[in-house]
């Protein structure tokens, strides 16, 4: 479970379609801005095969590929919601204990 849904890019991936719905592969890269494009590719056809996000082909002059949470996906929504929750709650404590460690290991403590 983990790994499906914590795994280094599936988490930025699914929140962006989740916030912004349907996006073309360039839209995404955009959205997760240190991905590569291989890596976006793997991990989008890795959600595809697990049923977490749809992908849909158009035929036409150019080609147009599409990116959208799929209903199973959408089932994680109110734990992208503890997270934000939890995120607004902590991430200045976080932040406070990272300025102190740095500042310890500064002062080779």
């Amino acid at each position: 479970m983990v790994d499906i849904v914590f795994s280094r890019w599936t988490t930025p991936i699914l929140w962006a379609l989740h916030e912004f719905g349907r996006q073309r592969f360039v839209e995404l890269q955009r959205r997760v801005a240190t991905i590569t494009p291989k890596v976006l590719t793997q991990r989008l056809r890795q959600l595809e095969r697990d049923g977490l996000i749809t992908r849909t082909y158009h035929p036409e002059v150019p080609p147009r590929v599409e990116y959208e949470i799929s209903e199973l996906g959408l089932t994680l929504a109110p734990l992208f919601a503890a997270l934000a929750e939890w995120g607004s709650g902590h991430l200045g404590r976080v932040e406070q204990a990272r300025a102190d460690y740095d500042g310890h290991q500064a002062i080779g403590a």
